[in-house]
């Protein structure tokens, strides 16, 4: 089986297992602690994935680094999971949480790169425009590409409208090309 169908079925359990806790709110937020800490450390990525590392070197790791932070079926889940030697995918299974998360809180992700920094009226364009079609509430997530030229790309799922002047200059050369050698 796929690392990632395993790891959706972790993470579906772990929500399961949070909703019947209460927990959701704090469960997610351990996830995201957990996302960003090895995110932000390839050496403890390296460690978790490690085979080589005995199964009891890597909970008392993850019990150093997140021991209080994070909720006891947190911390309970995470144990299950490098005791069954399934470590490797824990932070698949974490990133997973968090899509299952966003999508039984309907919370739609949506990635906009512009060719410079969005001023207001545009961030709240864009977010209305993509609440109107998902009906989910919307986190947008920016970063500028002065290569774009002018305009922006908007990434929202597996869909992307492109409305850069970099990329509308590059149809206009293709269609230029084929013209004249046609």
């Amino acid at each position: 089986m796929s690392e990632i169908k395993v790891a959706s079925r972790y993470a579906k359990s772990l929500i399961d297992l949070a909703l019947e806790q209460k927990a959701l709110e704090e469960i997610k937020g351990d996830m995201q602690l957990f996302v960003d800490t090895l995110k932000a450390s390839s050496e403890l990525q390296a460690v978790v994935k490690n085979p080589i590392i005995p199964l009891s070197k890597k909970n008392s790791i993850l019990k150093e680094i997140f021991g209080d932070k994070i909720h006891k079926v947190t911390s309970a889940f995470l144990k299950i999971v490098v005791d069954k030697g399934r470590a490797e995918i824990i932070y698949a299974t974490a990133k997973e949480f968090l899509n299952q998360y966003n999508q039984y809180k309907n919370i739609v992700i949506a990635k906009v790169v512009s060719a410079t920094t969005l001023n207001e009226k545009a961030r709240a364009e864009i977010i209305d425009k993509v609440k109107a079609v998902t009906g989910g509430e919307v986190i947008l997530n920016e970063s500028v590409d002065a290569d774009l030229i002018g305009g922006f790309i908007l990434t929202v799922g597996d869909k992307q409208f492109d409305s850069s002047i970099a990329s509308s200059l590059s149809r206009v050369k293709q269609e230029f090309t084929q013209k004249v050698i046609a």
